[in-house]
């Protein structure tokens, strides 16, 4: 499940936002290259593209890569000198692709220019569906890779989005910035639940995602409740230490930041400082370990979800309840939730099994979502597609710190939760 962009793992910060210099791109041959060799190159980061997005960036193999081409692995390296290069010239593709749906959003009147990008996106999506555009590459597997080029490419295209947002607003940049992050996470994280709605169909939600980031969830003259307080995980040291948790939080930390693949048992074991044989004593396979990350995450949701609606009160409230005890929890201590996106990458019978988990999850908020506009906490809104928002807003505040480092458990709530409930453009 595509999700928020997933390149938060750069290490940025806020200041090197403003003064990063982006990376040159991956190496060519010296000579001028010719039509044969850039139709050539072209088809290889086509490729690249399809096994990125399917399985990830350490599970990518240049066998993959040219199955579908007349060239044997090795011919890669004429035209990139590893497969790392590679990855990176995709994404890199990616990014190009990202900046001119920015420069073109930008180039509308300022209230309009969060509009414009968002059916300039779903647009661009129509056409990757009906082969009218090449697919470009995902980034929930981009950290895996950590290059440099493409690292500095994210925060200069970041840089530009921020754009998107009035200067009229007199947001501060902590709050800039997290509405940037929240609104090109909700474009990512739409690139997988898209495939539920008909092509032709991609302008009539883009419109009611704009309604969402635009308006918000809050009915209108309502104001927007604060969470009452669930504490996801008691404190208990004894489980903390014992070595299944301990397991639990250092795969589920790995997954975060690396994807499955980059997530090995010898990465795992080294980061607790034991033995592979440790490991398998505790553990019957890493995929047991993956599938006991999810289900964890699985249960902290539905605990929030059930104790939100045990606590009482509207739609809104139940709602707002909700999604600030699941975000705060990203924000305290080494426990966080797992980041779904990294579903795109897992063997195929987990990511089909834990789909299935996470789609009765975004049904349950879809639900919350009509009971609020049953009991007029909540506008009207599509809630298939606002459910699916908030399924991403929470999804990326795993990695909010990175572009908003003073975001604290305790603010996040007014920096990052509220532009979802009341919109972004909001005071």
């Amino acid at each position: 499940m595509p999700n928020s962009f997933g390149l938060a793992g750069f290490a940025a910060k806020k200041e090197a936002m403003d003064q990063v210099t982006v990376g040159q791109r991956p190496r060519t041959v010296s000579r001028t290259p010719t039509k044969r060799f850039e139709a050539r190159r072209t088809a290889l980061i086509a490729s690249a593209v399809e096994v990125v997005n399917r399985r990830g960036v350490r599970g990518m193999t240049l066998g993959d890569v040219t199955a579908s081409l007349d060239l044997v692995p090795t011919g890669v390296i004429y035209y990139f000198r590893n497969k790392e290069e590679l990855a990176a010239a995709a994404f890199l593709k990616a990014l190009e692709r990202y900046e001119g749906l920015i420069a073109a959003s930008v180039a509308a009147p300022e209230a309009g220019r969060v509009p414009a990008f968002v059916r300039n996106s779903l647009e661009f999506r129509r056409q990757v569906a009906v082969g009218e555009a090449e697919q470009i590459a995902l980034f929930n597997d981009v950290r895996a890779l950590n290059a440099t080029d493409v690292n500095g490419a994210y925060i200069e295209m970041f840089r530009h989005a921020r754009r998107l947002l009035p200067r009229a607003a007199s947001l501060s940049r902590e709050d800039r910035n997290s509405r940037t992050h929240l609104l090109l996470a909700q474009l990512s994280w739409a690139t997988g639940w898209l495939g539920q709605w008909e092509p032709q169909d991609y302008g009539r939600v883009a419109e009611r995602m704009t309604s969402v980031l635009m308006d918000g969830l809050v009915a209108h003259g309502a104001a927007l409740p604060a969470g009452r307080p669930i504490p996801l995980m008691a404190h208990d040291p004894a489980r903390a230490k014992a070595s299944p948790e301990l397991f639990l939080r250092a795969a589920t930390r790995l997954i975060n930041e690396e994807g499955y693949h980059g997530a090995s048992v010898e990465r795992i074991s080294a980061t607790l400082n034991v033995s592979k044989g440790a490991f398998y004593h505790h553990n019957e396979t890493k995929d047991d370990l993956v599938v006991a990350c999810f289900e964890r995450t699985f249960e902290l949701t539905w605990k929030a979800i059930r104790e939100a609606e045990a606590a009482g009160g509207n739609g809104l409230q139940v709602l707002a309840t909700i999604v600030q005890a699941l975000v705060e929890h990203q924000f305290q201590g080494d426990a966080p939730l797992l980041r779904t996106t990294a579903l795109t990458t897992v063997p195929e019978p987990i990511r089909l099994a834990m789909l299935e988990k996470l789609h009765a999850i975004s049904l349950r908020y879809a639900s919350i979502i009509c009971d609020g506009i049953a009991d007029g906490s909540i506008r009207p809104v599509d809630a298939a597609i606002a459910a699916q928002m908030v399924s991403g807003a929470v999804n990326a505040a795993a990695e909010l710190h990175f572009f908003a480092p003073s975001v604290t458990a305790g603010s996040v709530a007014r920096h990052y939760l509220r532009p979802l409930f009341v919109g972004l453009l909001s005071a």
